[in-house]
């Protein structure tokens, strides 16, 4: 299937491991020029800007950095974020704000700075990624639930504002995943008991039975960004294995 992504620029934060690395990769598979961005200082697009976008400036160097390198922003996913097990009583105001850095205002200033660029092409695509925990709160996770859950009004209200501009915004809402935030040594299994009990028992909690991969939650994000997406704005997409349901 052809999705129309044949030299878009398209950013990409929080991509040098996990879902968004997934998401650069199969976005550059499709012909599309790919600026990547992370704490590493090596990623793997044809612009890689090393930058802790959760610090005021940095969303917005990501993206100047893309502009003076092609000119233009034809796709923006937001994809960074990051979460502890927690409990709520034991959150602090740092941790709420660490969160909100991290989950939101990170995507705010990304959008803030390339907005005004879509607008004057007249297009543009975003595509927020959030969580099945901002549908459903996690109660180990409580300040990730309420920042991914804002992501979704961001979302909307994006796409209500802009769509006038011929610019669409979207979100994703994975479930458990299998990245280095859940596998990896000292990760969300780990904070939880025996490892690969948690693993296991997080699975059978999906409908579908297991995590996600990396790969399948990309993939709807890259459908998004497409040509093929072009009458899909204002949406919340699951792709939690089923984990959240339909309320008809």
């Amino acid at each position: 299937m052809e999705l129309g992504l044949a030299d878009k620029v398209c950013v990409v934060t929080g991509s040098t491991s996990g879902i968004g690395y997934e998401t650069a990769r199969q976005l550059r598979e499709e012909g599309a020029a790919i600026v990547t961005s992370g704490r590493s200082g090596e990623g793997v697009g044809d612009l890689h800007v090393s930058a802790d976008l959760a610090r005021p400036g940095e969303p917005e160097r990501l993206i100047a950095s893309a502009l003076e390198r092609f000119g233009r922003i034809d796709c923006l996913v937001n994809n960074l974020g990051g979460t502890s097990i927690r409990r709520l009583d034991d959150l602090t105001d740092a941790d709420w704000e660490a969160a909100w850095q991290l989950n939101v205002m990170s995507a705010v200033r990304a959008l803030r700075a390339a907005l005004p660029g879509m607008r004057e092409r007249g297009s543009g695509v975003i595509v927020n990624v959030a969580s099945t925990s901002a549908k459903r709160p996690s109660a180990t996770m409580p300040e990730y639930s309420v920042t991914k859950a804002a992501m979704l009004s961001l979302s909307r209200l994006v796409a209500d504002v802009y769509a006038k501009d011929g610019i669409r915004c979207n979100a994703v809402t994975p479930g458990p995943t299998a990245t280095e935030a859940w596998l990896g040594a000292g990760g969300l299994a780990e904070q939880q008991g025996e490892r690969d009990a948690v693993l296991a028992r997080v699975g059978a909690g999906r409908p579908l039975g297991r995590l996600a991969q990396p790969d399948e939650i990309a993939a709807v994000i890259v459908f998004l960004c497409s040509d093929r997406a072009s009458y899909v704005t204002g949406a919340a997409w699951s792709a939690d294995g089923g984990t959240v349901p339909i309320i008809i």
